[in-house]
């Protein structure tokens, strides 16, 4: 009897160390942090039935704009932040931020807000998939996905109870492309080696 419990013990314990060992696991994993940088990047975003393009700016911390060159509707419209408020401005003259912006500009504060508060943590912890890691976290306006590619600056952001997704492409920090940042870091690291060797 003792040999048949001790039997059914063992069974019991491999069949939950199995199980256990069979549930697939988030690839979670961390990253260096490039959002803090000053950049600007080429944006598509899609809000429900909307779809704008343009070139998105970061400056600091709360200073960010929009130039739109698209829809036709918005073509030249600029949209700037700063610390909170929001400017629209047409070839140098300022205006009221258009209806046909608004859902944009509301979504802009969110992207905004997301990517100031992650710009102050030393490095970036979320999911890794297809060379991205993304990020999770809870705004005011909703829950959403902060992706950053390899050198931890900034990829997309979605916020899917909101229908929207946004995309950034050729990032330029600083007025150079990522790859050119990188590669000048990872030169002035080789030289400060080499100074301390000596």
């Amino acid at each position: 009897m003792r040999k048949l419990t001790a039997f059914t013990a063992a069974a019991v314990s491999a069949a939950v160390c199995f199980t256990s060992c069979s549930v697939p696991m988030k690839n979670d994993s961390s990253r260096r942090n490039g959002l803090a940088a000053a950049f600007s990047a080429d944006a598509s975003i899609t809000i429900e039935k909307l779809s704008a393009e343009g070139v998105l700016t970061r400056s600091g911390k709360g200073e960010w704009d929009m130039e739109f060159s698209s829809p036709d509707t918005l073509s030249g419209v600029r949209l700037g932040f700063s610390d909170g408020s929001v400017t629209a401005s047409y070839k140098g003259l300022s205006f009221s931020v258009p209806q046909s912006a608004v859902p944009v500009k509301a979504m802009m504060l969110n992207l905004i807000k997301a990517v100031d508060e992650k710009a102050e943590l030393s490095e970036l912890k979320g999911e890794e998939k297809d060379d991205v890691l993304r990020i999770s976290g809870e705004l005011e306006g909703g829950s959403y996905v902060l992706s950053v590619d390899s050198e931890g600056l900034l990829s997309s952001f979605e916020m899917p109870n909101n229908s929207l997704t946004m995309s950034f492409s050729n990032i330029r920090v600083n007025g150079s492309t990522a790859e050119e940042t990188t590669e000048l870091s990872t030169t002035a690291e080789k030289c400060t080696e080499t100074t301390r060797a000596r």
